[in-house]
């Protein structure tokens, strides 16, 4: 039995295509494009929102995290514009992705290619608390690379 199985999430998928993992032991389930109008070419450099056609209903307290696929990554240098993108429990439009051609040719997206993948986790909210001072630690401001690293 696998425990990290949540419960099921709708989805409403005006492509037909839903999110798909690739094997048993992906934590990242495929997002397709969806591009009924024809492709969409990236030019380099380029920004292009990319529609999914999937409208989701994430459960209070599970956020929803768009990352880039490493093939189109490394192969194509084809990632998302943010790093990773995150959808809140809260919103309900459709899903686009925020892809970026850092490659130096161009690179043609046509309908149903897999262009990201979505990795689920639940949050909390924290509640902040106005301070004078925080307590000191032994690394204490040290920044990065400051353990070494």
């Amino acid at each position: 039995m696998n425990n990290n199985i949540m419960d099921k999430i709708k989805v409403v998928s005006k492509s037909g295509h839903m999110p798909e993992y690739a094997t048993a032991g992906s934590a990242g389930a495929d997002l397709r494009a969806y591009l009924p109008e024809g492709p969409v070419t990236l030019k380099p450099g380029e920004r292009r929102l990319i529609p999914t056609g999937l409208f989701v209903e994430l459960p209070e307290g599970v956020e929803a995290q768009v990352r880039a696929r490493s093939g189109l990554s490394i192969k194509h240098g084809i990632g998302l514009v943010n790093g990773v993108g995150t959808v809140d429990s809260d919103y309900r439009g459709e899903w686009n992705v925020p892809l970026i051609n850092w490659g130096q040719e161009e690179y043609t997206i046509h309908n149903g290619d897999r262009i990201a993948q979505v990795v689920f986790s639940r949050y909390i909210q924290a509640e902040f608390e106005a301070a004078d001072s925080i307590d000191d630690t032994e690394r204490g401001a040290g920044g990065f690379g400051h353990t070494g690293i």
